[in-house]
């Protein structure tokens, strides 16, 4: 009998809804303070100083060690035990939010982000392998469905609350409260944790790829370092070696994983042509959108003046608009398919991102520019879901902890590159034309998500495998 096995049959029913609700606090936790940073950054800034690069910076760091540590920090769950990890990672997080909140200069602050990153990523894998242990194969497409939604109003509901806590500025502590409130959830999710999820012994004799872990953060670094920096910099010669560097070493972690005993991704997945299709349309539309919110943020405050409150209010319908749409996904991809779904969202998206340069260009009334932001949030709701279920049911149950950890590294990877690449446009121009850039970034990255999106099986026998 597997360990697997063993877990889900001692598991009671109700205890594993519990555990459910214990991984989807942890991973709003990590949404929410990933984003965060997109409104409350201008108001950091004013406060602790820095330059226009420690705005990119403080998403940035977070996402980018976050990313690059996901995929092995799965594997050290199998070594040491699931709810141990997820316990370590919970506590960690939750004491890096604090010294985010107690950080005096932009330097320290980028350190402590850089340091919840790390945790985050150590806490996060464990949550999906944990739920793989404790619910049956054919209720995981379920409850792995729950996910889109979540993570998609975790993701935009960030910025909310940072607008909403800066204005209330509760004890004069401003924007430092949006990282003091994941103390309390924090501490819950640990006594839940404790109280709840089943104990897991680890396995002795898992591996994990130290030099592909080397590999994975160096080549991420080199990509994203440059990116953020260069513009300030000027764009001197090191910044083009670095870019050049991380694309080479990515190719070595590529050769890297045919050769591994313990390679970060399983390699079965590879062989799947729904994940892989399903990961590379993922990088495109990540990279994309993963800086749109940051641009909309800063042009809101620092462009027009708006306060971080307002931003927060003018930014609502994005959230709307995900919320509609993620409750309504799953209708529509049995009517529509997989593809005509994920068509009709970026078509959604597109739409929504070339109104929004219209409006903005125009002048018009706040309620046109509200309809665009709906839009692209419609066009939101209904990508994140179908990507997320696509590449995590395509795996089978031991490669669920591997898919999973190469989907959320994918998704932070790409998204502080796409920080990078954003904020660097906006700043490059600034006012309305940086925020023209920003937008036609988006849009030029969804068209060619779109245009990969035939690469994936009409009918997919991958999924069908993982879940019979």
């Amino acid at each position: 009998m597997s360990l697997s096995h063993s877990i889900r049959t001692t598991t009671p029913s109700r205890r594993r809804w519990l555990v459910l609700v214990i991984v989807l606090t942890v991973t709003s936790m990590d949404l929410l303070d990933s984003t965060v940073m997109n409104v409350a950054a201008p108001s950091v800034r004013a406060e602790l100083g820095g330059s226009e690069t420690s705005l990119q910076w403080y998403s940035a760091a977070y996402t980018l060690v976050f990313g690059s540590l996901l995929i092995v920090a799965g594997r050290w769950g199998d070594r040491w035990g699931r709810r141990l990890l997820l316990l370590v990672g919970v506590l960690g997080f939750t004491a890096a939010s604090v010294l985010c909140a107690a950080a005096t200069g932009p330097e320290l602050l980028i350190a402590a982000r850089t340091v919840q990153g790390g945790f985050g990523a150590l806490m996060i894998p464990q949550g999906f392998g944990i739920l793989t242990a404790v619910f049956a194969p054919e209720a995981r497409g379920r409850v792995f469905a729950m996910f889109g939604p979540v993570m998609s109003l975790a993701g935009i509901g960030g910025p909310l609350i940072a607008g909403g806590l800066i204005a209330l500025d509760l004890g004069g502590l401003g924007w430092r409260t949006i990282f003091l409130i994941n103390v309390p959830l924090g501490l819950l999710a640990a006594v839940g944790v404790l109280l709840w999820v089943p104990a897991d012994r680890g396995d002795p004799a898992a591996r994990f790829d130290l030099l592909g872990t080397v590999l994975v953060v160096t080549a991420s670094a080199l990509l994203v370092f440059p990116l953020v920096q260069g513009r300030e910099s000027g764009w001197p010669w090191w910044t083009f070696v670095l870019l050049t560097g991380g694309v080479a070493l990515f190719a070595v972690l590529a050769r890297r994983q045919r050769t591994s005993p313990s390679p970060v991704l399983v390699p079965s997945l590879l062989a799947k042509r729904s994940f892989v299709a399903g990961l590379l349309v993922a990088v495109v539309f990540f990279t994309g959108v993963g800086g749109l919110v940051l641009v909309l943020s800063v042009h809101f405050q620092i462009g027009l003046g708006l306060t971080a409150l307002s931003t927060a209010v003018r930014l609502s319908p994005i959230a709307i608009g995900i919320l509609l749409s993620s409750l309504a996904v799953s209708r529509l991809q049995k009517a529509w398919g997989l593809r005509a779904g994920l068509y009709g969202g970026f078509a959604v998206e597109v739409i929504g991102l070339g109104a929004l340069g219209v409006a903005s260009s125009s002048a018009a009334p706040y309620w046109i520019s509200a309809a665009a932001l709906l839009l692209i949030g419609l066009g939101l709701g209904v990508l994140f879901g179908p990507l997320v279920q696509l590449v995590l049911t395509t795996a089978n149950p031991h490669e669920v902890g591997s898919a999973s950890g190469g989907l959320n590294a994918v998704q932070q990877l790409c998204t502080a590159a796409g920080v990078a690449a954003a904020g660097t446009l906006y700043f490059a121009v600034k006012g309305l034309g940086g925020l023209l850039a920003g937008l036609a970034f988006a849009g030029l990255a969804c068209l060619a998500a779109a245009a990969l999106v035939p690469l994936i099986p009409s009918v997919s026998a991958d999924t069908n495998g993982a879940s019979s």
